[in-house]
């Protein structure tokens, strides 16, 4: 084999590889995009109502930031449901 055999060779080999770690890297980006972002957004929320930034030996402070945020979720719920009634449905 010459020499611009093995080069037309070594490039076909280079874009065949290229070609497959894109066919590769799509199907990961593809189908784990939505995956990651819902397994990010789940860890962060869990993180915050479970009161991961208190000081873990303080046992009131963990309890208390936990049931404060977690009224404060139900009281969002209530209210937005009673602005859907008041404004949007009539």
């Amino acid at each position: 084999m010459n020499r611009r055999d093995e080069i037309e060779a070594e490039r076909k080999r280079a874009s065949e590889d290229a070609l497959a770690g894109v066919v590769r890297d799509a199907e990961v980006v593809g189908t784990s995009a939505f995956a990651r972002v819902a397994r990010h957004t789940g860890e962060r929320l869990e993180a915050h109502f479970g009161a991961a930034d208190a000081d873990p030996q303080d046992r009131a402070e963990v309890w208390g930031r936990r049931i404060g945020r977690g009224l404060a979720l139900i009281v969002a719920a209530v209210l937005a449901v009673h602005l859907l009634r008041t404004y949007v449905i009539g």
